[in-house]
């Protein structure tokens, strides 16, 4: 079988990749704003606070849980949502390390 495209990139280019794509839907933003503000909770919670529905909600919930950027918590008939300390730590290093790697010139092109 042959390489995919991703195997072209070094593995900082593709995690920073999975987690920015993570993050590229205002939904998501808002969901990490509330889990931020809250510490933890379940999707009803966040049903109620934004003005998406509830699939949407939990679709969006997925792919910030398959990012690694929030876990989940089985509490009785509800899964409680949190950051994920951890992969939150390490995406803000990744992007510092990426931003940091900027050194503006003397001379730009625009």
């Amino acid at each position: 079988m042959g390489a995919t495209k991703t195997d072209h990139f070094t593995e900082r280019q593709n995690q920073l990749a999975i987690l920015a794509k993570a993050i590229a839907h205002p939904a998501r933003i808002a969901i990490l704003d509330y889990l931020i503000k809250v510490d933890s909770c379940i999707c009803g919670d966040i049903v109620n606070e934004l003005p998406l529905a509830q699939p949407t909600v939990s679709q969006h919930l997925k792919e910030l849980k398959n990012a690694g950027l929030i876990k989940g918590d089985i509490e009785g008939n509800a899964i409680c949502y949190c950051i994920d300390e951890n992969t939150w730590k390490q995406f803000q290093d990744v992007l510092n390390a990426f931003f940091d790697g900027y050194t503006p010139k003397t001379k730009s092109c625009c």
